[in-house]
């Protein structure tokens, strides 16, 4: 299992016990991440440093608390801010850096890391118990198996949540006191050129504080977002809704909803018009046919699915080593290969999680019980009805 790490307290303070509790992983966050810059950028360290620096504005408009957590982990973890800033913006800053090298080139920009993730949704009226699932895997390169945490953050503003993520960075998948469930995938698209906005990383916890799924939605159709990014939200009365966002603002959202009692999603746009240039395939070619897997593995004839069908599913290694559970190919270079590093299971109704701290085929699934820790009472419960 991944360690388990509980923060409690303001956003400074919870940033700081993350920080202190994870420093060693942290530390190899950091040293990975130089590494890749150095391999598929060339860029120095402090230079991505530098670019990361031009994050901190948008972040702090978006959410103030955003940039004490960033701030609270640099301490704890005995390390500089802009350490802990560049990690949580990699993602723009790498396509801020292959923009620039294809502009002084005469090239098109190309993505060339990893963007491999397999997520999916399962309506209540799809699954044994009737109550929705949100699943995923995520695949990433194989320096995470050693920087994955399992974050449990009691708030005093905001629901209490529980993300699985590399240490150091904000959130990734995850489910809040709210019944509210996040999965992800990684997107590219021609506009995806690192121009400072709201961060991935950033928009997914901000995502984890929100009370609904329309909540959830508004965070990023709101946001000045930087980089492209998938965002399937699903909540503990069952309903669903995929969100692809490109940079911009609203007219760069895409929404899809559940067909078949079901929605999925890999790393290509699905749902986009013809406005949008889609590189996903170019950087993932795989990934139409995993979605092809996913349809055939939840199909109608597969009757209701319950978690161990699931499981089953993100354990899947159909057309390995590119498969719905991947390994690592040994044709890329050793720092470059990527695998699934964790599959995830997500009862919001229940507050359970099934976690698989590993490739899924070969570590299978363990249950996190959150009943007790994600207690804390929500706008749902709040609400009070209005007489007729």
């Amino acid at each position: 299992m991944y360690p388990r790490i509980r923060v409690s307290g303001d956003a400074r303070e919870r940033g700081r016990q993350y920080g202190e509790q994870a420093r060693e992983r942290i530390a190899r966050s950091i040293a990975a991440y130089r590494e890749v810059f150095a391999h598929e950028a060339g860029w120095a360290w402090e230079r991505v440093r530098s670019e990361a620096a031009a994050f901190r504005a948008p972040i702090v408009a978006h959410g103030a608390k955003y940039m004490e957590e960033i701030e609270g982990i640099a301490e704890g973890a005995g390390v500089d801010a802009l350490d802990v800033l560049a990690i949580n913006v990699r993602t723009e800053v790498m396509f801020a850096a292959k923009a620039r090298r294809a502009a002084a080139s005469g090239a098109a920009p190309r993505p060339s890391l990893p963007l491999e993730c397999s997520a999916l949704a399962v309506s209540p009226e799809r699954t044994v118990d009737g109550r929705l699932l949100v699943a995923q895997n995520w695949d990433w390169l194989v320096h995470s198996f050693e920087t994955v945490v399992v974050l449990e953050a009691e708030q005093d503003d905001g629901p209490d949540y529980v993300t699985v993520v590399e240490a150091g960075l904000l959130a990734k998948t995850g489910l809040n006191s709210a019944g509210v469930a996040l999965a992800t995938n990684a997107l590219v698209c021609s506009d995806d050129r690192g121009e400072p906005g709201v961060p991935y990383h950033v928009l997914l916890r901000s995502i984890l504080d929100a009370e609904t799924v329309s909540d959830g939605l508004a965070a990023i159709v709101r946001s000045p977002r930087s980089s492209s990014a998938n965002y399937l939200i699903g909540d503990a009365d069952g309903v669903a809704v995929d969100v692809e966002a490109a940079p911009g603002d609203a007219s760069r959202v895409f929404l899809g909803y559940p067909e078949d009692g079901v929605v999925l999603h890999v790393n290509h746009f699905t749902w986009a018009d013809e406005r949008l240039r889609d590189l996903s395939l170019w950087a993932m070619p795989d990934s139409p046919f995993r979605l092809a897997r996913l349809r055939q593995l939840t199909a109608p004839a597969a009757g209701p699915l319950d978690r161990a069908a699931i499981e089953r599913l993100l354990s899947d290694e159909k057309m390995r080593p590119y498969a719905i559970c991947c390994r690592p190919d040994p044709r890329d270079e050793g720092a470059m290969r990527w695998a699934t590093v964790l599959g995830i299971v997500i009862d919001p109704a229940l507050r359970t999680i099934s976690l698989a701290s590993g490739i899924p085929a070969d570590t299978g699934f363990e249950q996190l019980d959150y009943t007790t820790f994600l207690h804390k009472s929500s706008l749902r419960d709040d609400v009070t009805r209005v007489p007729a």
